[in-house]
């Protein structure tokens, strides 16, 4: 099986945020034309983009129409219209990861049943169709309620530690799923190819903002042993090869406190896990996904360095046109590589750049990465 490669290949991406951006960045090199659709005029990716095409991604005719003339269609997010690529697919454009997946991906609920179906370790969990029903599960508490569909970026998901707490919870139909008592959030991020060759990077470890359930920190490697890191990597190559997917997939991990390892979630795309891989190892995850999409030989995924990625998030109290406090002292620091998103407006906890630190040991990028973030502020004017 030939590589779709060739010069001036046109791929589609449908949203143009941050991880288009990076996508593009690293697409450039291979000569590759990538056109985006999104409905934000402002979106990360319009001014870099081959072709920027304004317009909503979860309308039938627009996904459609604008993946007509693409050699490869792929996403960026997932709350995109799978009906429009099930039809582009059947008509016989590549569409990766493939509609099916994206449609498994749209719903926590068909997630977890694909765990559960294929032998993959999860958290004991429960479905529900409406709030309703919370009462009857009151011998499940205390849990977590992740709505099924719609949520993003720690939006969507609450937890339900009493009964009191039902008047507050979302009222369509969700996950319940049990408190895991986890030592470490962690996360493997594998690709595969349409040769079906597989290829998975250095298991990390996520440090989350309490307030805002966003990732604040990232340490690769993670402090795990080897049989840890090999299980993940086992865990990580099963899913994907069970979904059939070609692409790249992060595989979001718990690392209990008994030794255990399961599953949280998915995400068929470049992940916010992953973006210390442009500067920290051979093939970055937005070159990994290009090479896997039009079928290219998958890259060495080995790490360089050691590295910390630290998220940028917009400072609570500020709105507005974003500045860049302390950009100036930090760039001064070795190891320091600075990644702003373009987007031109801030508010409290928005994801507007990375900076990934590089060093020889772990703990030297921990120290740099941690005056990164007390002097690196992302203000409002």
């Amino acid at each position: 099986m030939k590589s779709d490669y060739h010069s001036g290949l046109r791929i589609g991406i449908l949203g143009g945020g941050q991880l288009g951006r990076m996508f593009i960045q690293e697409a450039l090199n291979f000569d590759v034309k990538v056109c985006i659709l999104d409905p934000d005029a402002n979106a990360p990716c319009a001014a870099i983009a081959h072709e920027f095409e304004l317009g909503d991604i979860k309308d039938f005719d627009t996904v459609y129409k604008f993946g007509k003339n693409k050699d490869v269609v792929t996403i960026e997010i997932e709350h995109v219209n799978v009906d429009a690529l099930d039809k582009l697919a059947a008509e016989g454009t590549k569409v990766y990861p493939q509609p099916h997946i994206i449609r498994l991906i749209q719903d926590k609920g068909l997630q977890k049943e694909f765990y559960t179906e294929n032998g993959i370790p999860t958290a004991p969990f429960r479905l529900i169709k409406s709030a309703e029903e919370l009462p009857a599960h009151a011998d499940f508490l205390p849990f977590m309620q992740k709505a099924r569909t719609g949520g993003y970026d720690g939006k969507g998901v609450q937890a339900i530690k009493t009964e009191a707490d039902f008047e507050n919870s979302f009222p369509n139909g969700s996950v319940l799923e049990a408190f895991i008592d986890f030592d470490k959030e962690l996360s493997v991020i594998v690709s595969r190819n349409e040769k079906g060759e597989m290829a998975t990077y250095p298991i990390v470890e996520l440090e989350f903002n309490p307030e805002a359930n966003l990732v604040e920190f990232l340490f690769a490697p993670a402090a795990v042993s080897e049989e840890i890191e090999k299980e993940a990597s086992i865990i990580a190559k099963s899913v994907i090869e069970k979904l059939g997917m070609v692409g790249i997939l992060a595989v979001e991990l718990f690392l209990t406190k008994d030794g255990k390892i399961l599953v949280n979630e998915i995400a068929p795309r470049p992940h916010n896990s992953g973006h210390q891989t442009i500067e920290a190892n051979y093939t970055s995850q937005y070159e990994q996904h290009l090479r896997s999409i039009i079928n290219l030989p998958l890259g060495s995924t080995g790490a360089i360095k050691p590295s910390v990625m630290v998220n940028l998030l917009g400072e609570k109290g500020y709105i507005g046109k974003a500045k860049y406090e302390g950009i100036e002292e930090v760039t001064s620091w070795e190891g320091v590589y600075p990644h702003i998103y373009g987007k031109e407006n801030t508010k409290p906890f928005r994801k507007m750049g990375h900076v990934t630190v590089i060093a020889d040991t772990l703990e030297n990028a921990k120290k740099t990465a941690i005056n990164v973030k007390e002097t690196l502020k992302v203000i409002g004017e």
